[in-house]
C-alpha cells in the first residue's frame, strides 16, 4: 500500500535516532543564539534608558519582578505543554499531542487576562510601595502598564516557540526571537528619544515598553505562522481548544513548578531591592547596580537555559520512548556544556567588569560598587551550571516539584535571609556573597534529588 502523505511514525523522529549529545547541541544552538540576541536587547533597553537618568535605570530594575513573573507564567504553560507533547509523540499518541497544544493555548489566554488586569489597576501601587522618587514611580508605572496590557504577544511567542521546540524544530525559534529582539533594538531609541521625521515624540521609559511589546507581537505572529506552515506533527483545530481537565492537570503538573520558580525569582528580586534600598547612604544606586547585574548575567545564563530547554525536550521524549541510555547521555552532555559556558562567564565578570558596566554611563560610585558586585556574584556561576543542567531531568521526567523546592532554597529560603543578615553589617559589598552561599546549598540539594529520581525513573528502565 502506498504511504499516505500525512502519515507519521515515531521512529522517523530525529529525537529517537540521532546521537544524543550531538542532537542536544544541534537543538540547543538556535535557542542559545536567539536567547543571546534577546539578552542583547534586554541590556540595550537599560543602556538607552541610562542616558535619561539613574532613576530611569532604577525604574526598569524595579519592573523586573513583574516582567519575570509574566515570563514565568508564559514559560510555565509552555514547558508543561512541551513536556506532555514530547512524551505523547514519543509514545506515538499524536491525538493526545494535539489536545495538549490546544489546552496550552487555552491556559495562555487565562494568563493574559490576569496580567492585563494587573497592568490596569496594580502598576502604580506596585511602584508607590517601593519608591518615593517621582521620576522612578512615573517611568516605572508607565513601563509596567504597557508591558502587561499588551502581554498577549509574549504569551503567543513563548508558547509558539515551545511547540516548535517540542517537535525538534528549534531553528525557527532563532528567527522568531531574533526578529523580535532586533526590532526592539531598532525601535528603542525611536520611542525613548523620539523621531521627529515620523512625528514620534520622546516617550522616555514608556518608549522602551512600546518597543518591547511591538517586538514581542511580531515574534508571536511569526511563531504562529511557522507552526501552521511547518509543524506537521501537531494539528491546530477548534476541537483541540476545548478544555480537558485531565490534560490541563498534566500540563500544570510540570508547568506550575516552572511558574513558581519564576515567581520565586520575582519575590527574590522584590525582596533584594528592598534590602538594597535600605542602604540609605547610597540612595537608589545599589538597586540600580543589582538591576544592571541581572541584565548582564543573562549573557551567561541564557546559553545554559537554551541547553536546559533542549534537554527537557529530549529527556521527556526518550522517557516516553523508554530509552534510558539516551536520557543519561543527554544529561551528561548538558552538564558539560553548561559548565563550560559558566566558567567562561565567570572569567569575563572577574577580569572585565569595568567594560561590562561602561555602556550604562555609570557614575564613579556606581562603577565602584558594580565592579565589586560583578566579581563577587560571578563566583557562583559554575555551581549554578551543574544545578540548572541536572534540573532538566526533573521536568523532563514529570517531577517538576523537585525544581520548585530547589528554586525555593536558592532564591528565598537561603538567599534572602542570608542577604538580610549580611546587610546588617552595614557593608554593601558583603551582601553579594549571599549568592555563592545559597547556590552551594542548592547544588547539594540538586544532587540529592537527582540521585532519587534516577533510582526511581531511569534505573528501572535498564532492567
Amino acid at each position: 500500500m502506498e504511504k499516505k502523505k500525512d502519515e507519521w511514525k515515531p521512529d522517523e523522529n530525529k529525537m529517537r535516532t540521532r546521537p544524543a549529545g550531538r542532537l542536544l547541541f544541534t537543538m540547543a544552538l538556535p535557542l542559545i543564539l536567539s536567547m543571546l540576541v534577546q539578552a542583547v536587547y534586554n541590556v540595550v533597553d537599560s543602556v538607552y534608558v541610562s542616558q535619561i537618568s539613574e532613576s530611569a535605570v532604577t525604574a526598569l530594575s524595579l519592573a523586573f519582578p513583574v516582567q519575570n513573573l509574566l515570563i514565568g507564567c508564559a514559560i510555565g504553560v509552555a514547558v508543561g505543554v512541551n513536556s506532555l507533547l514530547s512524551k505523547s509523540l514519543g509514545e506515538g499518541n499524536r491525538d493526545h499531542a494535539n489536545i495538549a497544544a490546544g489546552n496550552g493555548i487555552f491556559l495562555a489566554a487565562i494568563v493574559m487576562v490576569v496580567f492585563m488586569v494587573f497592568g490596569i489597576v496594580g502598576s502604580r501601587p506596585y511602584y508607590t510601595i517601593q519608591s518615593t522618587v517621582a521620576e522612578t514611580i512615573e517611568g516605572g508605572t508607565s513601563y509596567v502598564y504597557i508591558c502587561c496590557l499588551f502581554c498577549g504577544g509574549l504569551l503567543i511567542e513563548v508558547l509558539g516557540e515551545r511547540l516548535l521546540q517540542a517537535t525538534g524544530r528549534t531553528v525557527y525559534t532563532l528567527f522568531t526571537q531574533g526578529t523580535g529582539a532586533i526590532l526592539n533594538i531598532i525601535l528603542d531609541p525611536v520611542f525613548i528619544f523620539g523621531f521627529e521625521p515620523l512625528g514620534i515624540a520622546p516617550m522616555g521609559v514608556a518608549g522602551a515598553a512600546v518597543a518591547t511589546v511591538i517586538g514581542q507581537w511580531v515574534a508571536g505572529i511569526m511563531a504562529v505562522i511557522f507552526n501552521l506552515k511547518c509543524n506537521k506533527e501537531v494539528q491546530f483545530g477548534l476541537k483541540y481548544l476545548r478544555p480537558h481537565g485531565k490534560v490541563m492537570k498534566l500540563i500544570l503538573a510540570v508547568g506550575i513548578p516552572s511558574m513558581v520558580m519564576m515567581a520565586i525569582g520575582s519575590v527574590m528580586n522584590f525582596a533584594m531591592n528592598q534590602i538594597l534600598l535600605g542602604f540609605k547612604q547610597y540612595g537608589e544606586t545599589p538597586a540600580a547596580v543589582f538591576g544592571v547585574y541581572y541584565k548582564l548575567q543573562s549573557f551567561v545564563f541564557m546559553p545554559v537555559f537554551g541547553l536546559n530547554n533542549a534537554a527537557i525536550t529530549l529527556v521527556a521524549y526518550n522517557y516516553g520512548a523508554r530509552l534510558p541510555q539516551r536520557i543519561t547521555k543527554v544529561l551528561k552532555a548538558s552538564v558539560t556544556g553548561a559548565f563550560v559556558f559558566m566558567v567562561a562567564g565567570t572569567l569575563l565578570f572577574q577580569f572585565a567588569p569595568n567594560l561590562l558596566l561602561m555602556p550604562f554611563d555609570p557614575s564613579a560610585d556606581f562603577m565602584d560598587m558594580g565592579m565589586t558586585a560583578l566579581r563577587i556574584i560571578s563566583f557562583h556561576f559554575p555551581l549554578a551550571a551543574i544545578g540548572i543542567a541536572l534540573s532538566a531531568s526533573f521536568q523532563g521526567l514529570g517531577n517538576g516539584s523537585y525544581s520548585t523546592i530547589i528554586s525555593l532554597c536558592r532564591q528565598l529560603i537561603v538567599l534572602v535571609p542570608v542577604t538580610y543578615l549580611l546587610s546588617l553589617s552595614g557593608n554593601i559589598h558583603l551582601v553579594w556573597w549571599a549568592f555563592l552561599i545559597s547556590e552551594s546549598v542548592s547544588l547539594l540539594l540538586t544532587v540529592y534529588f537527582y540521585r532519587r529520581i534516577y533510582k526511581k525513573r531511569i534505573a528501572p528502565m535498564y532492567a
